[in-house]
């Protein structure tokens, strides 16, 4: 946090007070990047053995879709829960607990001969991973204010990026070390460093300014104060699914509903399908199919980082400007991508659709906005709800779409990111009424 104004000013604190605020507040968020590195290692693995585990079962790109579409839809609809749950349980206990249940599933998938034991298993590793992402940003809200949420969200979302990144690492280490047991590997090694990791967070992390003395923050943003005053009163005299009600007679809300479910078709789509596209048009091994295809998920956490500090910083507040620029960019550049047929120009321009075409880091600062510190956590998890429905229904859809052509996936979602640009413009100017009522 910036500490260029008087400590005295700064939320509420006092000089001390605020120090060992801005400590905690660091501690939580860099607490959860040790984590969340490592998180992803549990479940997008399985993108990277694709191809070996439709040889080793004998299926097709459509049936390893709705295997991999199992963990899309599980997560998505864990997600309409996971948020609020984790608000009423506690924030950080439900993410342990979600986390190593996902490690033990994982370790479990990689026995199984049957393929489709292992969808059901991996559908119950999408419920397992629900458990943290939607509390991690309630749990951040209660740390970091408005002015501030869009970096801290920024180096969350950031953060899961750069776990996009240290999985295909992970997979390619295990594969490298383990050969014989082929696919399997995937689902094993990886999940060593996530557990120490886990352990890190649990050690280090608080849920809130409570759990060291301190008494909450005060918002500094007099509409956002205003704003959380009237979702707490009427949260303490509402009963649990008052925050759903609330936030689905939120107009703006329902189109960032579907903003973020097209940024999940965007997104997933492209990480599911990119290393098998490589591998089937350029003839490439797993191996450098996964190397060339790196350079999407870095272009994805660059831009979970940047976008929405910079909408913060340059646009104030403001997340609907990006979400213009970012769609139309993504829709420009998917266009072309099929088009390419140099392995170095292709990997260089899936960094520019990765950095474009990745929207969420923007959507979880509004939802931490529309939400405040009184159920952040439902508004993100309705929100993933929404970008993993995209996730599980662009999982079967272009199972099917790939094996007619490569070229049809690009544009399809290129005439996606058009409708999102579309959206966008709509949602500029909707006001948040701020109750049910």
């Amino acid at each position: 946090m910036n500490n260029s104004s008087p400590p005295t000013q700064r939320y509420g604190y006092n000089a001390a007070d605020f120090t060992k605020f801005n400590k905690y507040a660091n501690v939580m968020l860099w607490g959860f990047v040790v984590m969340y590195l490592f998180f992803y290692n549990g479940r997008q693995n399985i993108n990277m053995v694709i191809s070996s585990m439709m040889t080793d079962f004998g299926v097709d790109k459509a049936g390893m879709g709705i295997v991999t579409s199992a963990l899309f839809w599980c997560y998505g609809f864990g997600h309409l829960f996971s948020g609020r749950l984790g608000e009423v349980i506690g924030n950080k206990r439900y993410m342990l607990i979600g986390a190593l249940l996902s490690v033990l599933l994982n370790v479990f998938i990689s026995f199984q001969s049957s393929l489709v034991f292992i969808a059901c298993l991996w559908g119950m590793n999408g419920f397992a991973q629900s458990a943290v992402w939607s509390p991690a940003i309630a749990m951040s809200s209660k740390w970091w204010p408005k002015e501030k949420r869009g970096y801290a969200s920024g180096v969350m979302t950031g953060a899961s990026g750069v776990a996009q990144v240290v999985t295909y690492g992970c997979v390619l280490v295990a594969i490298h070390l383990f050969p014989e047991e082929g696919w399997r590997a995937a689902f094993r090694w990886p999940l060593v460093p996530t557990l120490i990791a886990i352990g890190i967070f649990a050690l280090f992390v608080k849920d809130s300014p409570r759990e060291v003395g301190l008494a909450d923050y005060q918002e500094t943003d007099a509409e956002a104060a205003a704003l959380e005053a009237a979702r707490i009163k009427e949260l303490n005299s509402r009963g649990f699914f008052y925050p759903y009600i609330c936030l689905l007679r939120e107009p703006k809300m329902c189109v960032f509903l579907f903003i973020i479910a097209i940024g999940g078709i965007g997104r997933y789509g492209m990480l599911t399908w990119v290393p098998t596209y490589f591998t089937e048009t350029m003839g490439m091994n797993i191996k450098s199919g996964i190397v060339s295809a790196v350079l999407l998920p870095v272009g994805q956490s660059a831009a979970f980082f940047l976008m929405p500090y910079l909408s913060d910083k340059i646009f104030k507040g403001k997340r609907e400007p990006l979400l213009i620029l970012c769609g139309v960019v993504s829709a420009a550049s998917l266009v072309i991508f099929p088009f390419l047929t140099s392995q170095t120009a292709a990997a260089a321009m899936l960094f520019l659709v990765g950095f474009f075409s990745s929207v969420n880091g923007i959507v979880w600062a509004f939802a931490g906005d529309i939400g405040t510190r009184a159920f952040a956590g439902t508004a993100t998890g309705l929100l993933d709800w929404a970008a993993y429905m995209g996730a599980a229904i662009q999982s079967i859809l272009f199972g099917y779409v790939t094996g007619i052509s490569w070229s049809a996936m690009f544009i399809m979602i290129a005439g996606l990111y058009v409708l999102l640009v579309v959206l966008a413009l709509a949602a500029r100017n909707m006001k948040v009424r701020g109750t049910a009522q």
